[in-house]
């Protein structure tokens, strides 16, 4: 190969440098786009403390629960009736049963073996704990069992909380 051969590719590989980035420059000067102020949307920060739980908003529960109804929690949990049971004596299924859940210990069931991460947790389940974990059981409580997406309406939450404190024996007075 002579000299005059190596000279046409190096000029070829630099008119398609020189046109691509020609092509890129010319086409910001034609079509200038300015960005907007505000973003289209929002994204969240995973603000995970030491304990390996996700930092949860404060949320007003009373609010919250007044957007629910019972019967449509009623509804609503069907999604979950296929891992739980929420009637008076029911049996454990892949989760634990949910009779009387709101207001006992959250690995409080003698006859269920819960994750470590739930055990080690240590709280009781709470309109506000039940609420920040029905959002997202993974990323509330790292390590849980509960390999479910969530509910994100608002109002689905509050129906569930609402239908499962109505099937206790003893069911929380609302806030």
């Amino acid at each position: 190969m002579d000299s005059f051969e190596i000279n046409k590719i190096i000029a070829a590989v630099l008119v398609v440098f020189v046109v691509v980035f020609g092509i890129s420059k010319i086409s910001n000067v034609i079509y200038h786009v300015e960005k907007p102020n505000k973003s289209a949307y929002l994204v969240e920060a995973n603000t995970e403390s030491s304990s390996g739980t996700k930092a949860v908003a404060t949320v007003d529960i009373s609010a919250l629960l007044s957007m629910g109804d019972a019967d449509h929690g009623k509804k609503v949990f069907k999604k979950c009736s296929a891992c739980h049971s929420v009637k008076e004596g029911g049996k454990n299924k892949i989760g634990p049963a949910l009779y009387s859940v709101l207001g006992r210990n959250m690995a409080g069931l003698e006859d269920y073996k819960y994750s470590k991460a739930l055990m080690d947790f240590g709280k009781s389940w709470t309109f506000d704990e039940m609420n920040s974990f029905l959002i997202k059981p993974t990323s509330y409580i790292k390590g849980t069992k509960m390999a479910f997406a969530g509910l994100k309406k608002e109002k689905d939450r509050a129906s569930v909380i609402l239908y499962m404190n109505q099937n206790s024996d003893n069911p929380l007075p609302l806030p």
